[in-house]
C-alpha cells in the first residue's frame, strides 16, 4: 500500500505539471525558454557551477509559475467576482514569478556572456574575411533601406513600384561588387550590361519610372562602395 501511495503521489505531481503545460501559456513559454537554454548550454563551454546556477534558475521559475497557477485556481474556486484581496493574492503570486524570471535572466547573462562574446567575435571575424558574406549583408541592407524609404515616401505596396527601385538598387549593388572584387574590365562590363537589362525591364514594364530606377541604381552603388571601403578595402 505504501508503494502504491507513493506511485499515486508521483502520478498526481505529474498531473499537476501536465495541467500547467496544457493550460498555462506562460508555463509553455518558460518550458520553451528552458529547452533553448539547455540546448545552448550543451554547445557552450560552461563549468559545473554554471550548470548548477542554470538548473536552479530554471527550476525556480517553473516552481513559481506552478504555485502561481495553484493560487489562481484556489481563489477562482471560492469566488468568481472581483475582490481586492483576491487581486492582491494573484498580483503577489505573479510578482513572485516575475522576480524568479528576472533572476533567471541575470544568471543566464552571467553564465553566457563570455561564451557569447567570444562566439560573436569569431563570427564577425569570419564575416569580415569572407567577401561573399559582406556582399550578402550589403544586399540585405540595401533592401531594408529601400523598404524604409518607400514606406516613408509612398502609400502604395512597398514591394512593387514606388521610389526608389529596389531591383535597380540590388542590381547595381551587385554590379559594383563584381567590379570591385573581380578587377576585370570584361567582367565589370558584363555585369553592367546585366544591370542595365534589369532596370530596362522595370521601366518597360511600367513598374518604375526612369528617375526611380536611376535613384535606385545610385543608392545601390553608394551603399556598396561605403560598405566595401569600410569592411574590405
Amino acid at each position: 500500500m505504501k508503494n502504491r501511495r507513493l506511485l499515486d503521489s508521483f502520478g498526481y505531481a505529474l498531473n499537476g505539471v501536465m495541467y500547467c503545460l496544457k493550460t498555462q501559456r506562460n508555463m509553455r513559454i518558460h518550458g520553451i525558454a528552458a529547452l533553448v537554454v539547455v540546448i545552448i548550454s550543451l554547445f557552450s563551454k560552461i563549468n559545473r557551477t554554471d550548470v548548477i546556477m542554470l538548473a536552479f534558475a530554471i527550476s525556480l521559475v517553473v516552481v513559481c509559475e506552478m504555485i502561481n497557477t495553484a493560487i489562481e485556481k484556489s481563489i477562482d474556486l471560492f469566488t468568481d467576482e472581483y475582490h481586492p484581496l483576491a487581486k492582491i493574492s494573484k498580483d503577489v503570486a505573479a510578482g513572485a514569478v516575475f522576480i524568479a524570471a528576472i533572476n533567471a535572466i541575470v544568471i543566464g547573462y552571467l553564465v553566457f556572456f563570455n561564451p557569447a562574446l567570444s562566439a560573436a567575435e569569431i563570427l564577425i571575424t569570419r564575416i569580415l574575411r569572407s567577401k561573399l558574406h559582406v556582399t550578402v549583408i550589403t544586399v540585405v541592407g540595401i533592401l531594408l533601406v529601400v523598404v524604409l524609404i518607400k514606406m516613408r515616401l509612398s502609400s502604395k505596396n512597398v514591394l512593387q513600384g514606388g521610389m526608389p527601385s529596389g531591383h535597380a538598387a540590388v542590381a547595381f549593388s551587385l554590379v559594383t561588387a563584381a567590379a570591385l572584387l573581380s578587377e576585370n574590365v570584361l567582367v565589370s562590363l558584363f555585369a553592367f550590361l546585366l544591370g542595365l537589362l534589369v532596370v530596362q525591364s522595370r521601366v518597360e514594364g511600367k513598374i518604375h519610372s526612369i528617375i526611380e530606377v536611376v535613384l535606385g541604381a545610385v543608392l545601390g552603388v553608394l551603399i556598396t562602395l561605403l560598405v566595401y571601403n569600410t569592411l574590405i578595402f
